[in-house]
Formats: structure tokens, sequence, C-alpha cells
């Protein structure tokens, strides 16, 4: 059993990369499936650019726009760790990001418009490395969704799903005292409440 976060995040990330193409591509429909339970007409809901292999949700992008919902994607401000979230639409032609953050290889397109905070969210769907029994995720290792979390922890509740495969879902990861439990886990699986 890895001991610390950092081969926490070599184990998991290797079990992710080991799922073959067939059954990723059953489990990634599933998971969207699942997640179109939570898409109500006028809701406020973060989702992600995927990085590497984490879990692509086209498909939920894709009905929860057509059903109306608002759909909004991080924004990492420059020199702070807190996100903003900005409005994602669905038109005829491509969003242009207006910067991208990070390694060529692994940049997150960075859109602008009008930012939101994740208080202001109702759902915020979380990307996970590795996520345990009790809610604890472990991420990329950036502190963004952390100092979010953190943030977001004392208002209004703000739902934090973490999306991910089942070979990411642990009985237990290493906790910090600035670790936030998110609410639920969606996976291939089905969901899960903490």
């Amino acid at each position: 059993m890895p001991v610390d976060k950092t081969e926490w995040r070599r184990t998991l990330r290797r079990a992710r990369a080991q799922m073959n193409p067939a059954e990723r591509a059953a489990a990634t429909q599933i998971i969207n499936r699942l997640l179109k339970r939570h898409i109500r007409k006028g809701r406020h809901i973060g989702v992600y650019w995927p990085i590497g292999r984490e879990l692509r949700l086209d498909d939920f992008i894709q009905t929860a726009l057509k059903r109306g919902a608002k759909l909004y994607l991080p924004y990492i401000e420059p020199n702070a760790r807190r996100l903003w979230f900005t409005r994602y639409y669905l038109t005829g032609k491509a969003q242009q990001p207006e910067r991208k953050r990070g390694k060529p290889k692994l940049s997150i397109p960075q859109f602008d418009g009008q930012k939101r905070r994740a208080h202001r969210l109702d759902l915020l769907l979380v990307p996970v490395v590795g996520i345990d029994k009790r809610g604890y995720r472990l991420g990329q290792a950036g502190g963004f969704y952390d100092a979010t979390l953190a943030q977001i922890k004392y208002r209004l509740p703000t739902k934090t799903m973490g999306v991910g495969f089942g070979c990411q879902l642990v009985d237990e990861l290493p906790v910090e005292p600035h670790d936030i439990a998110l609410a639920g886990f969606v996976s291939e699986q089905g969901e899960l409440k903490f």
C-alpha cells in the first residue's frame, strides 16, 4: 500500500491508464448517464476540462446544455489558488480560450467571460486522481480545488461531487488538515454519498 500522496498518485494514475479502451469507453458512458440525474433547467453546474486521462464529460455536458442548465469551467486566476468559474456556452462556433495555462501537453484553456465563485454554483463536479470511502479526494497536486473547497466550506452548500472511474476509489487516503471531503462520488459502479 502506498504511504504518501505522491505514491498514491502514481499508483492510481497507473490503474486508470491500465483500463483497456473498450472498458474505459463503457465506463465513461455509464458515468455520464448516471450524472444526468443531476441536471435541472437553470441549475448552475461546474464541470472541468479533462487533463490527461481524466474522465471526459462530453455527453453529460451536451445534455445539460440542451436541457437548459448553465455550465461553468474552472478559471485559474493568475497568481492565485482559488478558482473562478467561467460560463460555458453551446454555440455554433467554438468558444475561444482567453489564454492557456500549464505545460503544452497538459494545457488547460482559460475561457474569458463573466466569472462566478464556486459557492454560487448548485453543483460542482470535481475530477479526481483518487478518492476514498470517506469522500477525501486526491487531485493533481496543484491545490486549486483544495483552496476552492476550503472557501465554500462555511457558505451555503454547493453540492460537491467527485467523478472518475471505479479503479480510483480506495478505502482510505492520507488526509491533511486542509483537505475537505466531497459530498459524493460517481463512477461506473454507481453513486456514493458521503
